[in-house]
């Protein structure tokens, strides 16, 4: 059917999506290895609903997102300097960190699903990704401009972003156990994730 093949097709193209290292994946992987299975999950609930949001966004179409192009400029240059905070401060407390605790970002009290809606909130990087692949399979007849596939190309997106997710968490903490990687050396790895991330949103602000 039509529908199901458009909510497959929203999960393969969500799933490969995050299957890159990143730093959203990789605070996925922090956080089962430091704290919980279950605040591992409430994460990925919320980077995904935040992703679902992104692509009804890019649903609607480029009109409404040249509209508010400034909005999403703000929000742009927002993430570069959020990313090199968190990068340099996790080095930073790598350095002098004498025995194992929690990484920077995941040191407070808030709500783990928050914490996932926050960080997706800010990689408005989505809005293009999303954008590009609907009008590519909107030109090609892949799924057609009806609003039940577009229900289900958004639902099986959010199964899809879970999904890779997925990987993280439970491949994540087995390589981890497997290598017996220090706390340490993860909070240098995920402020070296954040610098990196910071430089290529900030590539994407020039270009």
């Amino acid at each position: 059917m039509p529908i199901l093949f458009a909510g497959f097709m929203g999960m393969l193209v969500s799933f490969l999506g995050q299957l890159p290292l990143g730093n959203m994946s990789i605070t996925a992987t922090q956080i089962y290895v430091q704290e919980s299975l279950k605040n591992a999950w409430k994460y990925a609930i919320g980077v995904a609903l935040i992703e679902i949001i992104y692509l009804r966004l890019s649903l609607k179409g480029v009109d409404w997102i040249m509209q508010h192009q400034l909005f999403f400029r703000i929000l742009g240059w927002l993430t570069v300097a959020l990313f090199l905070f968190l990068g340099i401060a996790s080095f930073v407390s790598a350095k002098k960190q004498k025995a194992d605790k929690k990484a920077l970002l995941l040191n407070n009290k808030l709500d783990r699903f928050l914490l996932g809606i926050s960080m997706s909130a800010l990689n408005p990087a989505q809005i293009p990704f999303w954008f590009i692949w609907s009008t590519y399979l909107l030109d090609n007849k892949v799924i057609q401009p009806v609003s039940a596939q577009y229900d289900s190309f958004t639902i099986g997106a959010g199964c899809g972003t879970i999904a890779g997710l997925a990987v993280y968490i439970y491949g994540g903490n087995w390589l981890i156990t497997k290598m017996k990687t220090s706390t340490k050396t993860l909070n240098m790895i995920m402020g070296g994730i954040f610098i990196l991330s910071a430089f290529i949103q900030l590539y994407r602000m020039f270009r």
